[in-house]
């Protein structure tokens, strides 16, 4: 019995440090994009063969996943006019689960070595159902080997959140505390999109961050990175909002609970001013291991534009220690997804043959 358990432990060891060879930091790419979706409202966007092509060299690894809803095309809204983004038309939004199967068959088009490059997430479910859980399971049993994570996805999201048909979706539903749990369980990296506030916020209403911090206390098991820092397009930086990021930081009871700076609507508050840099930079050269690098961009076919968000943080890039540059380009994509990939085919493999 010992020896069995010995001869274990070592494959799982052999498997860790063959991950690691295989999809380390070893390259000499740009940054690992930790925040990127294939298609958009509409569910269009390139192949992620064609997607492979203009990484090229520039951009070693990414995650991979869709859009979780769908715009609908409402003729007695819009006509022949097709909305190609959710701000195109007054009709609902609807979640969209075939995302999933359709992220994973575009994941079995690419050669082994292509493959490496990618850590496909779990979107389409509803965050208010009680069986979303269920739905992650089932994506997990149908394409085993494929997934890494879920997310992104949306609970509390400027114009989003309120166009979304059903439920609205909360940071207090059950459904999410299940949706959290699971990850936890399975071992599934989490991308959570929660704005910090409303949009235009007024003098009494209240910011998000409470509820938020709360959930994620109450999910230690879950590694979940906060997308945008809690920012959005119109959902500006609260007052004193690196403190309150600190304050997280600082708290050992959210060890679990990471920032992604993506998306060039958060890069433009970080590179306003020298000051405005110089904080941040601080902040992240005090916690190297908890920001992560994502361009946030949605099914983009030209490189230049897909270099874009990358190249606007440039004085952060710079004001970045060299050891925490690295960290949050690449280091802590790899640290958090090899981690991941064990414990998530561990849980397959155990599960085999089972429907949740």
């Amino acid at each position: 019995m010992k020896q069995k358990i010995i001869i274990a432990i070592a494959i799982v060891l052999f498997a860790c440090g063959s991950a690691m060879s295989q999809t380390g930091t070893d390259d000499n790419s740009l940054f690992y994009d930790s925040h990127f979706h294939l298609t958009n409202y509409v569910q269009k966007g390139p192949t992620l063969k064609e997607f492979v092509e203009l990484m090229g060299d520039k951009v070693g690894r990414s995650t991979v996943f869709g859009i979780p809803v769908q715009q609908q095309w409402s003729w007695m809204n819009s006509g022949e006019d097709a909305p190609r983004y959710y701000l195109d038309t007054d009709a609902p939004l609807y979640y969209y689960s075939f995302t999933d199967a359709y992220i994973a068959d575009q994941y079995y088009e690419l050669t082994d070595e292509d493959k490496k490059r990618f850590e496909p997430m779990i979107t389409g479910f509803n965050p208010a159902d009680m069986y979303a859980a269920e739905h992650i399971k089932r994506v997990l049993l149908t394409f085993p080997g494929v997934f890494s994570g879920i997310g992104e996805f949306s609970i509390h999201k400027e114009f989003v959140s309120s166009k979304i048909a059903g439920e609205v979706a909360s940071l207090r539903n059950p459904a999410l505390d299940t949706i959290l749990s699971t990850a936890g369980e399975i071992g599934l990296v989490v991308i959570l999109h929660n704005d910090i506030s409303k949009p235009y916020p007024k003098a009494h209403t209240q910011s998000y961050l409470k509820e938020v911090w709360d959930l994620f206390k109450k999910h230690p098991e879950a590694t979940t990175i906060w997308a945008h820092c809690g920012l959005g397009r119109v959902v500006a930086p609260v007052k004193d909002q690196v403190q309150f990021m600190v304050d997280m930081l600082d708290d050992p009871s959210l060890s679990h609970v990471y920032f992604d700076l993506s998306w060039d609507e958060v890069a433009k508050y970080i590179v306003s001013s020298d000051e405005a840099v110089a904080k941040v930079a601080d902040m992240i050269n005090k916690h190297p291991d908890r920001f992560l690098f994502g361009t946030d961009e949605v099914g983009p076919t030209d490189q230049e534009k897909y270099l874009k968000v990358y190249n606007m943080y440039e004085p952060l890039w710079k004001a970045l220690d060299s050891s925490t540059r690295e960290k949050v380009l690449k280091g802590n994509f790899a640290t958090l997804f090899d981690a991941a990939k064990t414990k998530i085919r561990a849980w397959e493999e155990t599960n085999k043959g089972n429907m949740f």
